[in-house]
């Protein structure tokens, strides 16, 4: 059941990150042929008021802050391969990959917080890759709580001793 868990949280970081990338790089592409995204443009959910204001480059440069989260997220899935592949018994990778999301989400929330308190608008192209940096980091979390599987082995082994003994008493 533990393998399963593995495969299952690694192949939906993998997934997520997949998302995420094709998602930076569509924002990515936008910022720099200067074309509008598909997205709503009145009421709340503007894309283009968050896209074209000074939040939606890295400070001091004109680099669209999609590059950054596009790289985020090429990290986010290598990790997943390692943590899957590679490495699966190591617990420090579990504990790198539960820090970079939480990395993610802290940027995330800079972010959200610029829309709604200085733009008093959200980006929905934005808010999908919040999401998927919330959900990477959620379940990295959940995963992180779960038991190694050594420590379910070495558990099952001390009650299947105790209840040996005991029979013998």
């Amino acid at each position: 059941m533990t393998d399963l868990r593995r495969f299952g949280a690694q192949f939906t970081y993998l997934i997520l990150s997949v998302i995420g990338v094709a998602i930076s790089i569509y924002l990515t592409i936008a910022h720099y042929d200067k074309v509008p995204v598909v997205c709503s443009t009145s009421g709340v959910i503007n894309c283009e008021r968050v896209l074209s204001s000074s939040f939606s480059v890295v400070p001091g440069t004109s680099i669209p802050i999609s590059v950054p989260g596009l790289l985020w997220f090429v990290v986010s899935g290598t990790l997943a391969v390692l943590a899957w592949k590679v490495w699966p018994e190591r617990r420090n990778l579990k504990i790198i990959e539960t820090a970079w999301f939480g990395l993610g989400v802290l940027t995330a929330l800079y972010l959200v917080y610029a829309e709604l308190v200085y733009l008093h608008n959200i980006c929905a192209w934005c808010t999908a890759l919040h999401v998927i940096m919330l959900v990477m980091f959620l379940l990295a979390v959940f995963q992180l709580m779960q038991p190694e599987p050594y420590e379910e082995e070495y558990e099952e082994d001390e009650l299947e001793v105790s209840q040996v003994s005991s029979r013998s008493n």
